[in-house]
């Protein structure tokens, strides 16, 4: 008799940000009945009340080391998850936020499970941009928004159009190349801040936010002038909003283009009608 192999899979699921308000019902379903989980949380408590859910809960947390290339951490995360479920065990790696929202073990572990013909999948999470909008009163569809990583959004020449909300994330980061720092300093944060200069005047007003953890923490929203960037209380999670600048400005010739096609429209549904003679 041939024993048949159970056939692992992975399933990468967002907790979102605040503990225990945000995670969905199929996520926590997926926790639930995981045999085993893996775990990037932001705090002791969530970790705690993972393991109160399920029973074989293990951190990836241990795997960062001030000084280490994060690449190599993420990857040894990767592999971590992945050595489960090439053992067959229907594995679940949990993060806090979204799955997919600057958490690149989460994008990885798919990816290298789909090139093993393992089965593996994401369920969406409640991220820390959720959360953004809400409590700070920013709907994207009125003036747009553009999101960058802090760091490469110094690093690469990009299109800033400061009508919109310009929303960096981890700020505290400002610069680094060598992908084993957890902060970097005031000539960082400088060398951004001259950036922003070219598009923002030295006293716009920027906020520092991040989003609560547990129910009872308060969020934050310090405002802030631009230049007072580089002498501010930054962590891993806090993201600067730059709000806009300046109205938009009308584009005069697509919209003189628009209006000769809502005429053409308009007299092709006004015009003579064709009456039947007997």
């Amino acid at each position: 008799m041939v024993m048949k192999v159970m056939s692992g899979s992975l399933t990468c699921v967002g907790t979102g940000m605040t503990l225990g308000a945000h995670v969905s019902p199929i996520a926590l379903s997926h926790i639930e009945h995981a045999d085993v989980v893996y775990s990037l949380m932001a705090n002791g408590f969530a970790q705690k009340w993972l393991e109160g859910i399920n029973d074989n809960v293990h951190s990836l947390q241990h795997f960062y080391e001030e000084g280490k290339n994060r690449n190599i951490t993420y990857n040894e995360m990767v592999e971590a998850i992945l050595d489960a479920v090439r053992e067959g065990k229907k594995v679940v790696a949990a993060f806090y936020g979204h799955p997919g929202v600057f958490a690149c073990v989460a994008h990885r572990a798919i990816k290298k499970a789909k090139l093993e013909d393992l089965p593996a999948s994401m369920e969406p999470g409640i991220s820390a941009e959720d959360c953004l909008y809400a409590d700070l009163g920013i709907d994207p569809g009125n003036t747009g928004c553009a999101h960058f990583e802090t760091s490469q959004f110094m690093f690469f020449k990009r299109n800033i159009d400061n009508s919109a909300h310009l929303i960096l994330w981890q700020v505290a980061l400002a610069g680094d190349k060598s992908l084993g720092k957890f902060s970097t300093g005031k000539a960082y944060r400088q060398v951004l801040v001259d950036l922003l200069l070219d598009h923002y005047p030295a006293d716009h007003q920027v906020i520092l936010y991040e989003a609560k953890g547990i129910a009872i923490d308060t969020m934050r929203a310090d405002k802030i002038t631009l230049t007072e960037l580089v002498d501010a209380e930054l962590h891993m999670h806090t993201s600067l909003v730059v709000p806009p600048s300046r109205k938009m400005q009308p584009n005069e010739e697509i919209l003189a283009r628009l209006a000769q096609i809502d005429k053409k429209e308009e007299r092709a549904k006004n015009g003579p009608k064709l009456t039947l003679v007997l």
